[in-house]
């Protein structure tokens, strides 16, 4: 088997999709089993408007008790309200310190406009300085949500809530995922010794 843990918030909850196997997760779980061929267990670690700190609290300790073959994070959009430089790159250091090696972390995604898309400019020039510090590849999330424009994405990527993505949104945002998952499995799970060993290199 193949274990996924996601690390994240109300989307990686899947909030908007018409059901949990439409959302990012849940697409991210259907393209490892048609990789691998093999059965992929998820555990979901996020929480519903979790912020960094209730990823330090909640998630991370269950985290350290596994020993998964991917993981997933994309956190720190809740925190853009109140953005702070210094107490964001403190607690998502904090985060990542707690990752095992090979995790793939992901951009903050678009706001678009205000104050907010500003903060996440800035807070995604952090998340790119500690992924590399900490060796983890990054799905450019900012960067796919950006491109389909505020008026496009409104219209055909957005929920009723008109906050979290639909399905369509959530198409979006595996695809900011699925050709690193593609390396990591290439590197860890297709290269597991028989023993059946589940463990990153």
């Amino acid at each position: 088997d193949v274990l996924y843990v996601a690390i994240g918030d109300s989307a990686a909850q899947g909030v908007g999709a018409s059901r949990p196997g439409r959302s990012y997760v849940g697409l991210i779980a259907q393209h490892l089993r048609q990789r691998t061929g093999s059965s992929v267990r998820v555990i979901n670690l996020s929480t519903s408007g979790a912020r960094l700190r209730e990823a330090i609290t909640l998630q991370l300790p269950p985290l350290r008790r596994l020993t998964p073959d991917i993981v997933t994070v994309a956190i720190g959009a809740n925190d853009m309200a109140g953005f702070e430089r210094d107490r964001f790159t403190r607690e998502l250091t904090e985060v990542y310190d707690c990752l095992p090696a090979g995790s793939i972390v992901a951009e903050i995604p678009s706001f678009y406009v205000g104050t907010s898309e500003r903060n996440v400019r800035v807070a995604n020039g952090i998340v790119h300085r500690l992924a590399t510090e900490h060796g983890f590849e990054v799905a450019p999330l900012y960067a796919l949500t950006r491109r389909q424009g505020p008026v496009l994405y409104a219209l055909n990527r957005v929920a009723a809530d008109f906050f979290h993505p639909n399905d369509r949104g959530y198409r979006v945002w595996a695809s900011a995922f699925l050709p690193l998952i593609d390396r990591v499995v290439v590197s860890t799970v297709d290269d597991r010794p028989n023993s059946g060993d589940s463990g990153l290199a």
